[in-house]
């Protein structure tokens, strides 16, 4: 089968689209023909190997898993001899965290896995795992979200914040988003009472009280948590040094500050393809690439100024060109 492999640590020009072995189906598994995939922060920082202390988990001196990519979309193919809940022909969804996503077969564990929502696409599915899941665990699981609260979401534009802001408001949130200028009309579009530009504002210096602040962009501190909000999650950091202030600050205080890593499940991700399904969430898809430019795609996301989710297919042109139909018709509402 065609991967997107990597060999050693670096940018994505270490990648190299090439043939592998078709992996063998595990009891507890499923063997899925990947339709689509899409690209995230955690792609990149896995490629480059950075921070450094990630190559623990990944490899010391050279990756330990060569297939990049954790996100998916696919039909299954092959059903594990344990698995009860899955069968040959279900479209699902999902994401691996340790890779192999990037290729046109995975085998990943049955748990890690959610059906996909009736009528939707692969590439809008495929987008949906880990910025959907990291949106709806920080909301709901470690936010405790109630109807009729307010929260602040800071980096509402991007992947996980722009589902973060249809999420909370599907719980009945009153939702404010901070994104840029240039997105404060598609933060409203997705459903914002209000949006915030921080390049016509200060957030550091915003007098507006939440109950709850998420920060998905990574550049709030403590004192901002605690100036905004009753209690505050935090998914995602600008560097590792305001990473460590931010974590060691918080260990000093009582105020309640969530830091996690979204954990798949098919419960949660059966509960985001229903809100697809229900249309409380339009998963916003900014570029499409086709399989052989997922190096590309890498790219584009690095340079952190997506609106919403980059995807790649592994069909033809015509689907990327319908997806990007989609996009530019959400895009212009």
């Amino acid at each position: 089968m065609k991967a997107i492999t990597k060999h050693r640590y670096g940018g994505p020009e270490v990648l190299q689209l090439e043939e592998v072995a078709k992996p063998v189906v595990k009891s507890d598994h499923l063997l899925v023909k990947v339709k689509a995939n899409s690209a995230n922060p955690a792609d990149w920082h896995i490629l480059r190997g950075k921070p450094f202390f990630a190559r623990f988990s990944f490899g010391l001196f050279k990756p330990k898993y060569n297939i990049l990519g954790a996100d998916f979309a696919g039909i299954v193919e092959e059903v594990g001899s344990d698995v009860t809940n899955f069968k040959v022909g279900d479209q699902v969804y999902g994401e691996s965290l340790k890779g192999g996503a990037f290729a046109e077969y995975i085998c990943a564990p049955a748990q890690v896995c959610g059906r996909m929502s009736e009528g939707a696409g692969f590439a809008e599915m495929a987008s949906t795992p880990i910025a959907g899941l990291t949106a709806l665990q920080a909301l709901v699981t470690h936010g405790k979200l109630k109807e009729g609260e307010s929260v602040l979401i800071n980096g509402a534009s991007g992947g996980v914040g722009h589902f973060a802001v249809q999420i909370a408001k599907a719980y009945g949130a009153k939702v404010t988003g901070v994104c840029s200028s240039r997105n404060q009309e598609f933060v409203k579009i997705l459903g914002a009472d209000e949006a915030l530009a921080y390049d016509q504002e200060n957030i550091h210096h915003h007098q507006g009280q939440y109950d709850l602040v998420l920060d998905t962009h990574g550049n709030l501190f403590l004192q901002d948590f605690k100036r905004m909000g009753k209690r505050g999650v935090v998914v995602g950091f600008t560097t590792l040094k305001h990473m460590m202030q931010l974590l060691i600050s918080a260990g000093f205080s009582k105020f309640p500050l969530a830091q996690f890593t979204a954990a798949a499940n098919t419960e949660d991700l059966e509960t985001l393809a229903d809100l697809i399904r229900d249309k409380k969430v339009n998963v916003h898809i900014e570029k499409t690439y086709p399989h052989h430019k997922i190096p590309e795609a890498i790219g584009y996301i690095e340079a952190m100024r997506t609106r919403g989710k980059v995807a790649m297919v592994w069909e033809g042109a015509e689907e990327v060109e319908g997806v990007n139909k989609v996009a530019e018709s959400i895009t212009h509402q």
